[in-house]
C-alpha cells in the first residue's frame, strides 16, 4: 500500500493496481501548485464531508477517471446530480470495494456544501487493503468514539488532522493515536492557511517524546506500508 500526500487533507493511497483519492483540494491551495489535477489517477474518490477545501477537484477528477465517489448518502447523491457514480454509505457501515474493506465511521466536525447546502454527517474511513490497516480521521475533534476502532482492528497508520482551529490540535492529536492504539502518525490539515499554521519541530519533537512517529510528509511524496 502507497500512501501520497497530495497537500491539506488530500491523500492518494495506492492498493495494488487501484488508485483511491481522499479529499481532493488541490488545484486552489497554492503549496499544492506542482501537482497537476490532470495526472492524477483515481478509481474512486472518498470523501469525508463536503466542504470546499475537501470536494473542490472532485467534479474534474471523477469526470475524467470516471471514478467511483464514496460518503455518505448525501454527498453520493449530490455528486450522482452531476453525472458522477457513487456508492452512499453511512456511520457504522462497511463495504468490501475491490481493493478492501471499508468502513465509515464518527467524526465530530460539520459538513455543508460551498452554497450552504447540507452535507450529511461528517466521518472518516478505516480501510483494510493488502494486509494493511488505516484510518483516516477527516476533519475532526478528539472523539471518545475513537476507542473503538482497535477493538475490531490493528492500524498499521492513523491519518490525522493536527493543525488546530478547525480540528485536533497536535496534544489531541498524540490522545487520538492513543484512543486508537497506533505509533505511526501521519499528520495532515495542517498549514494551507493562517489558522492552522504549525512548527514542525515542535509537533515531531512531542510525539517522539511519548515514543510515537510523527510524518509530515511534502507535498507530493509518498510512503509505502
Amino acid at each position: 500500500m502507497k500512501i501520497t500526500y497530495f497537500g491539506h487533507a488530500s491523500i492518494g493511497i495506492q492498493v495494488g493496481d487501484i488508485n483511491i483519492l481522499v479529499d481532493p483540494f488541490i488545484s486552489a491551495n497554492p503549496k499544492a501548485s506542482h501537482i497537476n489535477i490532470g495526472e492524477l489517477k483515481a478509481d474512486y474518490i472518498l470523501l469525508t464531508h463536503a466542504h470546499q477545501d475537501h470536494i473542490l477537484d472532485v467534479e474534474v477528477i471523477a469526470k475524467r477517471t470516471n471514478a467511483i465517489v464514496v460518503s455518505n448518502y448525501e454527498i453520493v447523491s449530490y455528486f450522482e446530480k452531476l453525472g458522477i457514480e457513487g456508492h452512499p454509505m453511512n456511520h457504522g457501515g462497511q463495504w468490501d470495494f475491490e481493493f478492501g474493506n471499508v468502513k465509515y465511521v464518527n467524526a465530530i466536525h460539520s459538513s455543508s456544501f460551498p452554497d450552504g447546502s447540507y452535507g450529511g454527517q461528517p466521518g472518516g474511513f478505516v480501510i483494510e487493503g493488502e494486509h494493511k490497516n488505516i484510518y483516516i480521521a477527516g476533519d475532526t475533534a478528539l472523539t471518545m468514539d475513537m476507542q473503538l476502532i482497535p477493538l475490531y482492528i490493528k492500524l498499521d497508520l492513523a491519518i490525522l488532522p493536527i493543525g488546530d482551529n478547525f480540528t485536533m490540535g497536535i496534544d489531541d492529536a498524540i490522545l487520538a493515536s492513543n484512543f486508537v492504539k497506533c505509533d505511526k502518525i501521519l499528520g495532515y490539515h495542517y498549514d494551507t492557511f493562517g489558522y492552522i499554521e504549525i512548527d514542525h519541530e515542535v509537533a515531531k519533537r512531542k510525539f517522539f517524546d511519548v515514543g510515537k512517529d510523527l510524518m509530515l510528509l511534502e507535498i507530493g511524496k509518498s510512503i509505502e506500508l
